[in-house]
C-alpha cells in the first residue's frame, strides 16, 4: 500500500525526510481494528516529527498522520480517535495516562491506504459529516473543544480571545466558541487572516497585541512567548487562560504577581478524551458548526500540502484523499 513515511529528521529541511513509498499492509492483532482510510488531514504535529521536535529519531521510520476517517472491516464508517492510551491509567481520562501516545508517535499513522488502531479508538461517523470533514476533527477540533468546554467551561455570553487565529486549533476554537454563543475576539498578523477569523465566527479581529474593547473571560493560547504578555493584560480578574501549545517559545515571563493578585487561572490542555470527541459531534450536529477545508490533495502530493502549511498559506484544513 502507499504511505507517507518519515525516514529522517531535519529542522532546516523537514520535508527532506518524508518519502511516499509502498509498504506492507498492516495486520490487526486481537483487540485492534483495520481501517481503510478515505480521508486524513495535515497537522503541525507531523511537521514537528519531521523536524525532530518531541519525536526521538529511534522511532523512525514511521507513517505520519494523526487524523483519519474511513471504513472498518465490517463496512462501518468511522472516525479514528487519535490517542492510544488506557483511561484507567489516567483516572478515567486518556489524556492523563503517562504512557499515552498520539497516532504517528509510536504507532503508524493515517497517511496510508490502511491503518490499525485499538477497537475502542473507532467512533461511528455520523451520516451528516463527509469523510473529508470528519478527517479534520480528531486532533485540532477536539483539542479546541477540550480547551473551551472542559477546561475553561465557557457558556453563552462569555467573552473569549483566541490568539493566532489562523492556526488549526485556534480556528476551530473560534468556530466552536461562536457556535456556543460566546463573544469571540481573535488576533492575527495579517489582514487576510483577520478577515478569515471574522468569517469563522469572531465578532472582531485585531492585530497581534492590540487593545481589545473589554477584558475577556477566557484566552485560548497556542502561540506562547509572542502573545503571552498580551494574553495576561487582556484577561479579567478571575479569568482563565488555557494553553495547548507554544509555537513561538515555551518560556515567557510568568508575571506571578498579576496571577495571584487578580486570582487568574492558568490551565494546560492536551488533546481530548474519546467521550469528548463524541460530545463534540453532538454539539456540531445541533449547531451546524463545520470545519473549513482549504484544499484537498492526493496522498502522492502530500509534500505540496506540507509546504503550504509550513509557509502559512492556508485558509482552513488540508485534507488528504486516499
Amino acid at each position: 500500500m502507499l504511505a507517507a513515511v518519515a525516514l529522517s529528521q531535519s529542522d532546516a529541511d523537514p520535508l527532506s525526510g518524508l518519502d511516499i513509498k509502498d509498504v506492507d499492509e498492516p495486520v490487526a492483532p486481537e483487540g485492534w481494528a483495520k481501517v481503510e482510510i478515505r480521508s486524513s488531514s495535515l497537522n503541525m504535529h507531523d511537521v514537528w516529527t519531521l523536524r525532530g521536535v518531541g519525536h526521538p529519531a529511534d522511532r523512525l521510520p514511521i507513517i505520519l498522520g494523526c487524523d483519519a476517517a474511513g471504513v472498518d472491516e465490517h463496512g462501518n464508517e468511522v472516525i479514528v480517535y487519535p490517542v492510544i492510551a488506557n483511561p484507567d491509567n489516567g483516572g478515567g481520562d486518556e489524556t492523563l495516562d503517562p504512557d499515552r501516545a498520539l497516532l504517528s508517535e509510536r504507532h503508524n499513522g493515517a497517511f496510508a491506504e490502511y491503518m490499525i488502531v485499538p477497537q475502542r479508538n473507532l467512533v461511528p461517523k455520523p451520516a451528516w459529516l463527509s469523510f473529508d470533514e470528519a478527517a479534520c476533527l480528531p486532533v485540532a477540533w477536539t483539542t479546541a473543544y477540550r480547551m473551551l468546554f472542559t477546561q475553561a467551561q465557557i457558556t453563552a455570553g462569555d467573552s473569549v480571545l483566541v490568539q493566532g487565529a489562523s492556526g488549526g486549533v485556534a480556528s476551530a476554537a473560534i468556530t466552536l466558541a461562536a457556535a456556543a454563543g460566546a463573544k469571540v475576539y481573535a488576533t492575527a498578523r495579517s489582514e487576510s487572516k483577520r478577515a478569515l477569523a471574522v468569517e469563522l465566527g469572531a465578532t472582531e479581529a485585531f492585530e497581534s497585541g492590540a487593545r481589545l474593547p473589554e477584558k475577556v473571560d477566557v484566552v485560548i493560547e497556542t502561540v506562547g512567548e509572542a502573545t503571552w504578555g498580551h494574553s495576561m493584560r487582556v484577561l479579567r480578574p478571575g479569568g482563565t487562560i488555557v494553553i495547548a501549545g507554544a509555537t513561538s517559545g515555551m518560556n515567557p515571563p510568568a508575571d506571578l504577581g498579576r496571577i495571584f493578585y487578580l486570582q487568574q487561572r492558568i490551565l494546560g490542555s492536551t488533546g481530548c478524551t474519546r467521550s469528548e470527541l463524541v460530545a463534540m459531534l453532538r454539539m456540531m450536529e445541533s449547531t451546524g458548526a463545520r470545519p473549513r477545508i482549504d484544499r484537498r490533495i492526493a496522498l502522492k502530493d502530500i509534500k505540496i500540502g506540507f509546504q503550504a502549511m509550513i509557509v502559512g498559506d492556508l485558509r482552513g484544513k488540508i485534507v488528504v484523499q486516499v
